[in-house]
């Protein structure tokens, strides 16, 4: 079912919802309408258990300013985890090796999707997924699946604070953790590829895999 407005639809998916936000209005309007529409419409789907939600911001151009207000006024509501959202960059392209940071907890059979490098506060539970085009920065645990490099960027990484995965994939390498995870030092470690195959390593020499990555690039 589509709710109608001047501004903001409202679609229910199988597995969540859809935000459509009109691209022709200003900004602040649009802004000022979801947020009313959250703070007293709709309460019926704003509460109980976490729905994840895709935003779709149509042809308007945003910052990532912009972005991140309009993802304030979705996170001020808890059951509410933001699994996409797309939008034209503004003029200038895109930053490549900017990070985009969303917070919550991926519970079982929950998938989270980013397009470019994420930064997730929180934990990543057994039978959840977390997928991205670029690196993953998890401030947290990692207990579920993380795809980092979806669409072949074999530089790409995945980093958490506790590396207790089912399975890990950076571009089409698959590794399946062995036996020993679970006994291994709880320090920020990650994931990345070396001559095709998975490597796990401290966080603080991530620093010594990127210039050298940097180097062979001649940069």
């Amino acid at each position: 079912m589509t709710v109608q407005s001047k501004h903001v639809r409202i679609k229910g998916i199988k597995d969540g919802l859809v935000f459509l936000l009109d691209d022709k209005c200003p900004f602040e309007d649009l802004l000022s309408e979801l947020r009313y529409k959250l703070e007293h419409s709709h309460q019926n789907i704003l509460t109980g258990p976490i729905v994840h939600v895709d935003i779709k911001l149509g042809s308007r151009s945003v910052s990532e300013e912009e972005k991140e207000a309009v993802l304030d006024i979705l996170k001020s509501q808890g059951n509410l985890l933001i699994r996409s959202i797309e939008a034209l960059e503004e003029p200038g392209g895109k930053d490549t090796d900017a990070l985009f940071m969303v917070s919550g907890m991926i519970r079982s059979g929950q998938v989270l999707h980013h397009e470019g490098n994420l930064l997730f506060l929180g934990d990543v539970n057994p039978g959840g997924s977390v997928t991205c085009t670029g690196d993953i920065y998890i401030l947290g645990a990692l207990r579920g699946m993380a795809h980092a490099g979806v669409g072949g960027n074999q530089e790409s990484i995945i980093a958490a604070s506790l590396l207790s995965p089912t399975q890990l994939r950076i571009a089409d390498v698959i590794s399946r953790p062995p036996d020993e995870w679970e006994t291994r030092e709880s320090s920020m470690e990650f994931a990345y590829l070396s001559s095709g195959a998975m490597q796990i390593d401290k966080i603080h020499n991530i620093v010594k895999l990127r210039q050298g990555l940097n180097v062979f690039k001649g940069v």
